[in-house]
């Protein structure tokens, strides 16, 4: 697939079929992510493989709870409605964790460990691309409290869970969403 067009076509998945995914295809998926830039090639990304239902079950109840708390603090209506079974039915979920101390020179100044969040990001926009370009759905989700997923995890405190990636073969054909073309977001300093 040419990568223009997967970049285009991609869409977030939100309704998977149970049909389990190849243990091959989610080693090209983790291969992409690992081919991703990262400050000083640091690369600070660490991954989870996850089709334990418990586990799936426990990272529901935190998104849950976590969407919950979203609602009351920002008053969003349309957040108390968005459904979230997708967490229980995609075949697998990959947790994206990082490593601060793996960050770039931006560690030791004022704002502190940005980075690695940036090289996390670029590793999930690979996984998902690859995901794409091997017919498997995707969808990046973020509605957790960080704390309580390291808990679930089980992980090392030197690392920081910043996306779960959902994953599976699509039950229905995402709906494509508008984009504004570049020349609304672009600024030229020459």
């Amino acid at each position: 697939m040419d990568l223009m067009t997967a970049i285009k076509e991609r869409r977030s998945c939100r309704s998977f079929s149970d049909e389990p995914i190849e243990k091959e295809h989610l080693e090209k998926i983790l291969d992409a992510a690992t081919w991703a830039p990262s400050p000083l090639n640091a690369q600070p990304w660490s991954f989870i493989v996850i089709s334990n239902s418990e586990v799936k079950k426990n990272i529901f109840t935190e998104a849950e709870r976590s969407r919950e708390q979203g609602v009351q603090k920002s008053g969003w209506g349309w957040l108390g409605k968005y459904r979230m079974d997708f967490l229980m039915s995609a075949p697998a979920i990959i947790a994206v964790a990082g490593n601060p101390k793996k960050s770039g020179v931006d560690q030791f100044m004022e704002e502190g460990a940005r980075a690695y969040e940036h090289a996390c990001a670029a590793a999930i926009q690979n996984m998902m691309l690859t995901a794409h370009a091997l017919g498997i759905g995707s969808v990046w989700f973020t509605l957790f409290d960080r704390e309580k997923l390291s808990e679930i995890l089980d992980l090392a405190s030197d690392k920081i869970p910043l996306a779960l990636v959902c994953l599976g073969k699509a039950a229905a054909d995402p709906t494509p969403t508008p984009r504004k073309g570049f020349a609304n977001k672009t600024t030229y300093i020459a």
